[in-house]
C-alpha cells in the first residue's frame, strides 16, 4: 500500500509530461485511469522502438495504470468520462488551451460535476498570457527559456539537454503540485485548478545563472563540462577517458591538492588560492590538472579521490549506468511482465519510503485493455458496452467485447 493509496486520478494526458506525472502518482499508490483516444490511443504508442508491435516508449512511462479508450466527441463517450470524473479526486490533461472547453471537460465543467475536483492542466505556455494559444514541445521550451543558449561547449551551435528535461520536469512539478493541492483538499475540502507550463517550470532551476544576471547583468553562456560557479568542478581527461571531478569548495580543493595529486603548493598558488581565482584561471588550471590526470586511468583517480574524500566519479554511458551494482541493488532497474512484450526492464522508483513504499504493480496497459472492466465498475452492463462499441463511443482491446451473459 503506497502513500497515495485511495487517490483516484483520471488521466486525460498523453505523450510524456502528463503521463510521467500520473506514473509518479501511480507508483506511489494512486489509482490512475488513463483515457485514450479510440483512434490510435496515446500518441506515444506510435513511437518506437517496438517489441511484438507494442511501443516501448509508451511502456516506460505508463505502468501501474488502467486504460479506457473513449471517443470524447461522442455523446456516450463523454458521458462515460463524466461518470468517472464524478468519482475522481484528480484530473490531469495536457491539451492545448481551449480544447478542453470545446470538449466540455475543462475545469469549470468538471467543477460543476464535482465541486472539490483537483484539475491539473499542463500546456506549452500556460492557460493565460499572450502565448497561451501556442503549442509547444520540450525542445521549443528549452530554446524559449534560454537553456539551449547555455548548454554545450563555448562558441558552439545551440545544444539541447541530453534528455527531455522539460517534459519530465513538468511531470514532476505537476506531481508535487497535485499532492500539495490534495493536502489542501484534505484540510479544507476545497479543490482547485493547477496550471503548469513547459516554458516556465524550468526557469526557477536557473539558480546560479539568475544570481549572476540579476546581480551583475551577466548573461550565462555555455561552459561545456565545467560548473558555472565552482572550480575545479568539471569533467577531467584521464589516460583512458573522462571522469567527473567535484572539488567544489575550498576544503575539497585542499584535499585534492594534498591527498590526490600531491601538489600542496597549489593551495597558496596566487592563481588558485580561492575559488574566484580558480574560476578566473580555469583554462590554466584545467591544463595543469590534466597533465597529471592523464598519467593514470580514470578508475585509479576515482579510487584515490574517494579515499581522500573528494567527490568524483566516472562519466558513464547509459548502458554502464544501468548496469552499475549500486543502482541494481537499490532497484533502480526493475522488470515487469507484459502480456504482449513478455518480460521487459524499465527504470525503478527513486523514492524509498520506510513504511509505505511505492511499487511497480503492473505493466503499461494495452490500448483499451480495461475499457470493459472500468465501465462495468461504473454501472454499465455488457449489452450497453457492446452498443457503445458499435457506435464508436469506446474501444476495447482487439475491439472485441465479450458477449458472455448477454
Amino acid at each position: 500500500m503506497g502513500p497515495l493509496d485511495g487517490l483516484v486520478v483520471l488521466d486525460a494526458s498523453q505523450i510524456m509530461a502528463g503521463p510521467y506525472c500520473t506514473m509518479v502518482l501511480a507508483d506511489l499508490g494512486a489509482e490512475v485511469i488513463k483515457v485514450e483516444k479510440t483512434q490510435g490511443g496515446d500518441d506515444s504508442r506510435q513511437m518506437g522502438p517496438y517489441v511484438n508491435g507494442e511501443s516501448t516508449s509508451f511502456f516506460q512511462i505508463n505502468r501501474n495504470k488502467k486504460s479506457i479508450s473513449l471517443n470524447l466527441k461522442n455523446d456516450e463517450g463523454i458521458e462515460a468520462f463524466y461518470k468517472i470524473a464524478k468519482k475522481a479526486d484528480v484530473i490531469v490533461e495536457n491539451f492545448r488551451p481551449g480544447v478542453t472547453k470545446s470538449l466540455q471537460i475543462d475545469y469549470e465543467s468538471m467543477k460543476q460535476l464535482k465541486e472539490d475536483i483537483i484539475y491539473c492542466s499542463i500546456s506549452g505556455y500556460g492557460q493565460t498570457g499572450p502565448y497561451s494559444h501556442k503549442g509547444s514541445f520540450d525542445l521549443v521550451a528549452q530554446g524559449m527559456t534560454g537553456l539551449m543558449s547555455m548548454t554545450g561547449e563555448p562558441d558552439s551551435r545551440p545544444m539541447k539537454s541530453g534528455i527531455a528535461v522539460y517534459d519530465i520536469g513538468a511531470g514532476i512539478t505537476a506531481a508535487y503540485a497535485i499532492m500539495a493541492a490534495y493536502i489542501h483538499k484534505l484540510k479544507t475540502g476545497e479543490g482547485q485548478n493547477v496550471d503548469l507550463s513547459l516554458a516556465e517550470i524550468g526557469l526557477p532551476w536557473f539558480t546560479w545563472e539568475a544570481a549572476s544576471y540579476f546581480a551583475e547583468g551577466t548573461i550565462p553562456k555555455p561552459t561545456g563540462g565545467r560548473h558555472r560557479v565552482s572550480a575545479p568542478y568539471q569533467a577531467i581527461q584521464t589516460r583512458d577517458g573522462y571522469m567527473m571531478l567535484g572539488a567544489a569548495n575550498q576544503k575539497t580543493w585542499e584535499n585534492l591538492c594534498v591527498n590526490v595529486i600531491e601538489k600542496p603548493e597549489w593551495i597558496q598558488d596566487p592563481r588558485y588560492k580561492t575559488n574566484s581565482l580558480r574560476k578566473e584561471n580555469i583554462d590554466e588550471l584545467e591544463r595543469d590538472l590534466e597533465t597529471i590526470f592523464t598519467q593514470q586511468d580514470k578508475q585509479y583517480w576515482v579510487d584515490k579521490c574517494e579515499d581522500a574524500g573528494v567527490p568524483a566519479g566516472p562519466i558513464n554511458n547509459f548502458e554502464e549506468a544501468v548496469q552499475d551494482p549500486h543502482y541494481i541493488e537499490r532497484e533502480m532497474v526493475t522488470e515487469v511482465s507484459h502480456p504482449v512484450m513478455g518480460n521487459m526492464k524499465m527504470m525503478g522508483i527513486p523514492t524509498k519510503f520506510s513504511e509505505t513504499p511505492g511499487a511497480v504493480r503492473r505493466a503499461a496497459p494495452l490500448h483499451g485493455e480495461h475499457t470493459q472492466e472500468i465501465l462495468q465498475t461504473f454501472g454499465y452492463d455488457l449489452e450497453t458496452i457492446k452498443h457503445m462499441e458499435n457506435e464508436g463511443a469506446i474501444r476495447s482491446y482487439n475491439e472485441q467485447i465479450s458477449t458472455q451473459n448477454l
